[in-house]
Protein backbone atom coordinates (compact mmCIF):
# COMPACT_ATOMS: atom_id res chain seq x y z
CA UNK A 1 0.00 0.00 0.00
CA UNK A 2 2.82 2.10 1.10
CA UNK A 3 4.37 1.59 -2.55
CA UNK A 4 1.55 2.42 -4.00
CA UNK A 5 0.74 5.27 -2.72
CA UNK A 6 4.65 6.75 -3.11
CA UNK A 7 4.63 5.69 -6.72
CA UNK A 8 1.28 7.60 -6.79
CA UNK A 9 3.29 10.80 -5.36
CA UNK A 10 5.85 10.80 -7.79
CA UNK A 11 3.63 10.84 -10.87
CA UNK A 12 1.58 13.68 -9.41
CA UNK A 13 5.02 15.84 -9.05
CA UNK A 14 5.84 14.52 -12.45
CA UNK A 15 2.55 16.05 -13.48
CA UNK A 16 3.06 19.47 -11.74
CA UNK A 17 6.43 20.17 -13.47
CA UNK A 18 5.08 19.50 -16.69
CA UNK A 19 2.42 21.80 -16.40
CA UNK A 20 4.48 24.50 -14.65
CA UNK A 21 7.28 24.44 -17.64
CA UNK A 22 4.32 24.69 -20.01
CA UNK A 23 3.25 27.49 -18.34
CA UNK A 24 6.32 28.84 -18.00
CA UNK A 25 6.90 28.45 -22.19
CA UNK A 26 3.34 29.99 -22.62
CA UNK A 27 3.98 32.67 -20.86
CA UNK A 28 7.29 33.74 -22.55
CA UNK A 29 5.42 33.07 -25.97
CA UNK A 30 3.05 35.76 -24.80
CA UNK A 31 5.53 38.54 -23.87
CA UNK A 32 7.26 38.27 -26.89
CA UNK A 33 4.10 38.79 -28.87
CA UNK A 34 3.34 42.05 -26.49
CA UNK A 35 6.70 43.61 -26.55
CA UNK A 36 6.44 43.79 -29.97
CA UNK A 37 3.45 45.43 -30.66
CA UNK A 38 3.74 48.65 -31.23
CA UNK A 39 3.21 51.70 -28.38
CA UNK A 40 4.12 48.94 -25.73
CA UNK A 41 0.98 47.20 -25.81
CA UNK A 42 1.13 43.94 -24.33
CA UNK A 43 -0.84 41.33 -25.73
CA UNK A 44 -3.15 40.12 -21.86
CA UNK A 45 -2.35 36.44 -21.23
CA UNK A 46 -5.60 34.28 -21.02
CA UNK A 47 -7.35 33.69 -17.47
CA UNK A 48 -5.48 30.37 -16.56
CA UNK A 49 -2.88 28.96 -18.34
CA UNK A 50 -2.08 25.07 -19.15
CA UNK A 51 -1.34 23.11 -16.07
CA UNK A 52 -3.83 24.97 -13.74
CA UNK A 53 -1.17 27.88 -13.21
CA UNK A 54 -2.86 31.19 -12.59
CA UNK A 55 -2.36 33.89 -15.98
CA UNK A 56 0.76 36.32 -15.53
CA UNK A 57 -0.72 39.82 -15.69
CA UNK A 58 0.32 41.90 -18.20
CA UNK A 59 -0.24 45.95 -17.88
CA UNK A 60 -1.19 47.21 -21.70
CA UNK A 61 -0.25 50.66 -20.38
CA UNK A 62 3.62 49.92 -19.87
CA UNK A 63 5.90 52.48 -20.00
CA UNK A 64 8.76 52.21 -22.67
CA UNK A 65 11.92 51.35 -21.89
CA UNK A 66 14.95 52.82 -23.47
CA UNK A 67 18.32 52.87 -22.77
CA UNK A 68 20.49 55.73 -23.89
CA UNK A 69 24.20 56.73 -24.52
CA UNK A 70 25.75 59.94 -25.33
CA UNK A 71 29.08 61.39 -26.19
CA UNK A 72 30.19 64.84 -26.42
CA UNK A 73 33.27 66.55 -26.80
CA UNK A 74 34.33 69.80 -25.33
CA UNK A 75 37.12 72.27 -25.65
CA UNK A 76 38.14 73.45 -22.14
CA UNK A 77 40.83 76.00 -20.71
CA UNK A 78 41.83 73.25 -18.52
CA UNK A 79 41.11 69.75 -19.32
CA UNK A 80 41.69 69.38 -15.24
CA UNK A 81 39.82 71.65 -13.78
CA UNK A 82 36.71 70.59 -15.76
CA UNK A 83 36.93 67.19 -15.15
CA UNK A 84 36.27 68.23 -11.71
CA UNK A 85 33.07 70.28 -12.27
CA UNK A 86 31.73 67.57 -14.36
CA UNK A 87 32.04 65.08 -11.51
CA UNK A 88 30.49 67.64 -9.17
CA UNK A 89 28.02 68.37 -12.28
CA UNK A 90 26.83 64.01 -12.27
CA UNK A 91 26.48 64.02 -8.48
CA UNK A 92 24.65 67.09 -8.40
CA UNK A 93 21.83 65.52 -10.41
CA UNK A 94 22.14 62.08 -8.80
CA UNK A 95 24.84 60.03 -11.10
CA UNK A 96 28.29 58.82 -10.44
CA UNK A 97 31.45 59.24 -12.36
CA UNK A 98 32.70 55.19 -13.22
CA UNK A 99 35.88 56.11 -15.13
CA UNK A 100 38.07 59.22 -15.05
CA UNK A 101 41.04 59.29 -16.74
CA UNK A 102 43.28 62.36 -16.53
CA UNK A 103 46.77 62.82 -18.95
CA UNK A 104 48.61 65.69 -17.82
CA UNK A 105 51.01 67.61 -20.65
CA UNK A 106 54.52 67.77 -21.50
CA UNK A 107 56.50 70.99 -20.32
CA UNK A 108 57.71 71.58 -23.60
CA UNK A 109 53.75 71.13 -24.87
CA UNK A 110 53.09 74.54 -23.43
CA UNK A 111 49.54 72.55 -21.60
CA UNK A 112 48.74 71.49 -25.03
CA UNK A 113 48.92 68.04 -24.50
CA UNK A 114 46.66 67.89 -21.44
CA UNK A 115 43.12 65.94 -22.11
CA UNK A 116 40.74 64.07 -19.63
CA UNK A 117 37.86 61.65 -20.52
CA UNK A 118 35.26 60.67 -18.10
CA UNK A 119 32.51 58.02 -18.40
CA UNK A 120 29.82 58.91 -16.08
CA UNK A 121 26.02 58.17 -15.30
CA UNK A 122 23.49 60.16 -15.11
CA UNK A 123 19.59 60.21 -14.59
CA UNK A 124 17.74 59.42 -17.69
CA UNK A 125 15.08 62.28 -17.05
CA UNK A 126 18.29 64.62 -16.66
CA UNK A 127 20.75 63.38 -19.79
CA UNK A 128 19.53 66.31 -22.03
CA UNK A 129 19.62 69.10 -18.63
CA UNK A 130 24.20 67.74 -18.12
CA UNK A 131 24.38 67.74 -22.24
CA UNK A 132 23.24 71.51 -22.21
CA UNK A 133 25.10 72.52 -18.69
CA UNK A 134 28.35 71.15 -20.58
CA UNK A 135 28.26 74.22 -22.79
CA UNK A 136 29.60 76.39 -19.78
CA UNK A 137 32.56 74.54 -19.17
CA UNK A 138 33.81 75.45 -23.13
CA UNK A 139 32.86 74.68 -26.97
CA UNK A 140 30.66 71.65 -27.08
CA UNK A 141 31.65 69.47 -29.88
CA UNK A 142 30.45 66.23 -31.87
CA UNK A 143 27.73 65.62 -29.23
CA UNK A 144 25.88 62.71 -29.88
CA UNK A 145 22.82 60.38 -28.42
CA UNK A 146 21.82 57.12 -29.08
CA UNK A 147 18.76 55.47 -27.33
CA UNK A 148 17.55 51.97 -27.67
CA UNK A 149 14.35 50.30 -26.74
CA UNK A 150 14.17 47.50 -24.53
CA UNK A 151 10.56 47.19 -23.69
CA UNK A 152 10.10 43.89 -25.36
CA UNK A 153 13.11 42.36 -23.12
CA UNK A 154 11.88 43.79 -19.97
CA UNK A 155 8.10 42.88 -20.41
CA UNK A 156 9.62 39.06 -21.56
CA UNK A 157 11.82 39.05 -18.35
CA UNK A 158 9.04 39.89 -15.94
CA UNK A 159 6.55 37.18 -17.41
CA UNK A 160 9.14 34.61 -17.32
CA UNK A 161 10.25 35.81 -13.95
CA UNK A 162 6.49 35.39 -12.57
CA UNK A 163 6.12 32.41 -14.16
CA UNK A 164 9.08 30.89 -12.20
CA UNK A 165 7.66 32.02 -9.07
CA UNK A 166 4.77 30.79 -9.36
CA UNK A 167 6.64 27.30 -10.30
CA UNK A 168 8.85 27.60 -6.89
CA UNK A 169 5.51 28.16 -4.84
CA UNK A 170 4.03 24.85 -6.15
CA UNK A 171 6.99 23.23 -5.55
CA UNK A 172 7.58 24.40 -2.39
CA UNK A 173 3.77 23.54 -1.00
CA UNK A 174 5.00 19.82 -2.96
CA UNK A 175 7.93 19.01 -0.89
CA UNK A 176 5.90 20.20 2.34
CA UNK A 177 2.95 18.00 1.69
CA UNK A 178 5.28 14.68 0.06
CA UNK A 179 4.45 11.61 1.39
CA UNK A 180 7.67 9.65 0.45
CA UNK A 181 11.34 10.11 0.13
CA UNK A 182 11.35 9.81 -3.77
CA UNK A 183 8.87 12.53 -3.76
CA UNK A 184 10.54 14.75 -1.76
CA UNK A 185 14.15 14.64 -3.64
CA UNK A 186 12.24 14.62 -6.95
CA UNK A 187 10.79 18.16 -5.57
CA UNK A 188 13.89 19.53 -4.24
CA UNK A 189 15.59 18.57 -7.71
CA UNK A 190 13.11 20.17 -9.05
CA UNK A 191 13.15 23.02 -6.61
CA UNK A 192 16.76 23.43 -6.95
CA UNK A 193 16.60 24.08 -10.64
CA UNK A 194 13.84 26.75 -10.58
CA UNK A 195 15.34 28.82 -8.06
CA UNK A 196 18.89 28.99 -10.62
CA UNK A 197 16.82 29.63 -13.33
CA UNK A 198 15.23 32.49 -11.27
CA UNK A 199 17.75 34.29 -9.98
CA UNK A 200 19.03 34.17 -13.43
CA UNK A 201 16.32 36.49 -14.61
CA UNK A 202 16.14 38.47 -11.87
CA UNK A 203 19.91 39.49 -12.12
CA UNK A 204 18.93 39.71 -15.73
CA UNK A 205 16.08 42.43 -15.35
CA UNK A 206 18.11 44.43 -12.51
CA UNK A 207 20.79 45.14 -14.97
CA UNK A 208 18.61 46.25 -17.73
CA UNK A 209 16.57 48.64 -15.13
CA UNK A 210 19.46 49.83 -13.95
CA UNK A 211 20.80 50.89 -17.09
CA UNK A 212 16.93 52.35 -18.27
CA UNK A 213 17.30 54.52 -15.14
CA UNK A 214 20.92 55.42 -15.81
CA UNK A 215 22.22 56.49 -19.14
CA UNK A 216 25.82 56.20 -19.87
CA UNK A 217 27.87 59.61 -20.74
CA UNK A 218 31.02 59.60 -22.11
CA UNK A 219 33.13 63.22 -21.79
CA UNK A 220 36.57 63.81 -23.98
CA UNK A 221 37.68 67.08 -22.71
CA UNK A 222 40.63 69.20 -24.68
CA UNK A 223 42.58 71.73 -24.38
CA UNK A 224 42.00 75.42 -26.61
CA UNK A 225 44.51 75.22 -29.36
CA UNK A 226 44.61 71.18 -30.06
CA UNK A 227 43.52 70.30 -33.30
CA UNK A 228 39.85 69.06 -32.65
CA UNK A 229 39.48 72.72 -31.56
CA UNK A 230 39.56 74.38 -35.17
CA UNK A 231 36.63 73.80 -37.36
CA UNK A 232 38.52 73.90 -40.27
CA UNK A 233 42.11 73.84 -41.29
CA UNK A 234 44.07 77.24 -42.40
CA UNK A 235 46.26 78.28 -44.62
CA UNK A 236 49.00 77.78 -42.46
CA UNK A 237 48.04 73.88 -41.96
CA UNK A 238 47.53 73.20 -45.70
CA UNK A 239 50.72 75.50 -46.44
CA UNK A 240 52.52 72.48 -43.67
CA UNK A 241 50.71 69.62 -45.25
CA UNK A 242 51.65 70.36 -48.54
CA UNK A 243 55.20 71.19 -47.68
CA UNK A 244 55.35 67.82 -45.37
CA UNK A 245 53.66 65.99 -49.17
CA UNK A 246 56.85 67.48 -51.35
CA UNK A 247 59.49 66.54 -48.58
CA UNK A 248 58.06 62.57 -48.80
CA UNK A 249 57.92 62.90 -52.12
CA UNK A 250 61.55 64.64 -52.94
CA UNK A 251 63.17 61.26 -49.93
CA UNK A 252 61.35 58.80 -52.41
CA UNK A 253 62.57 60.12 -55.38
CA UNK A 254 66.49 60.34 -53.86
CA UNK A 255 65.78 56.86 -52.56
CA UNK A 256 65.12 55.04 -56.54
CA UNK A 257 67.62 57.20 -57.65
CA UNK A 258 70.33 55.52 -55.03
CA UNK A 259 69.29 52.31 -56.17
CA UNK A 260 69.37 52.33 -59.55
CA UNK A 261 72.71 54.24 -59.73
CA UNK A 262 74.91 51.33 -59.08
CA UNK A 263 73.34 49.62 -62.36
CA UNK A 264 73.97 52.50 -64.97
CA UNK A 265 77.62 51.62 -65.56
CA UNK A 266 76.02 47.99 -66.28
CA UNK A 267 73.50 49.37 -68.42
CA UNK A 268 76.15 51.71 -70.46
CA UNK A 269 78.67 48.56 -71.11
CA UNK A 270 75.34 46.41 -72.30
CA UNK A 271 74.25 49.19 -74.75
CA UNK A 272 77.34 49.92 -76.37
CA UNK A 273 78.42 45.99 -76.88
CA UNK A 274 74.60 46.46 -78.21
CA UNK A 275 75.89 49.40 -80.43
CA UNK A 276 78.83 47.87 -82.11
CA UNK A 277 77.33 44.50 -83.18
CA UNK A 278 74.40 46.57 -85.11
CA UNK A 279 77.04 48.61 -86.74
CA UNK A 280 79.12 45.89 -88.06
CA UNK A 281 75.71 43.94 -89.16
CA UNK A 282 75.15 47.31 -91.31
CA UNK A 283 78.80 46.62 -92.73
CA UNK A 284 78.58 43.25 -93.43
CA UNK A 285 75.63 43.98 -95.39
CA UNK A 286 76.91 47.08 -96.89
CA UNK A 287 79.57 45.05 -98.42
CA UNK A 288 77.96 42.27 -99.68
CA UNK A 289 75.48 44.59 -101.50
CA UNK A 290 78.14 46.62 -102.99
CA UNK A 291 80.40 43.67 -104.74
CA UNK A 292 80.17 42.55 -108.08
CA UNK A 293 78.65 39.57 -109.15
CA UNK A 294 80.74 36.99 -110.65
CA UNK A 295 81.00 36.18 -114.52
CA UNK A 296 79.47 32.56 -115.40
CA UNK A 297 82.16 30.10 -116.71
CA UNK A 298 83.10 29.96 -120.26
Amino acid sequence: MRRSSGIAAVALALALLVGCSGSSDEDSGSADTGGGAGGGASVPVGPEAPGGAPAVPVDTGTDRQVIATAFASVIVEDPAAAARRVSELVESVGGRVEERREQAAAEEDGGEGAVADLVVRVPATELTGVLADLEDLGDVRNVSVTRSDVTATAVDLDARISALRTSVARLQSLMEGAATTEALLAAESALSGRQEQLEALQSQRALLADQVALSTLSVHLAPVGTPSSSGRAGFVDGLGAGWDALVWVGSAVLVVLGALLPWVPVALVAAGAVLVAVRLTRRRTAVRAGAPPASPPA
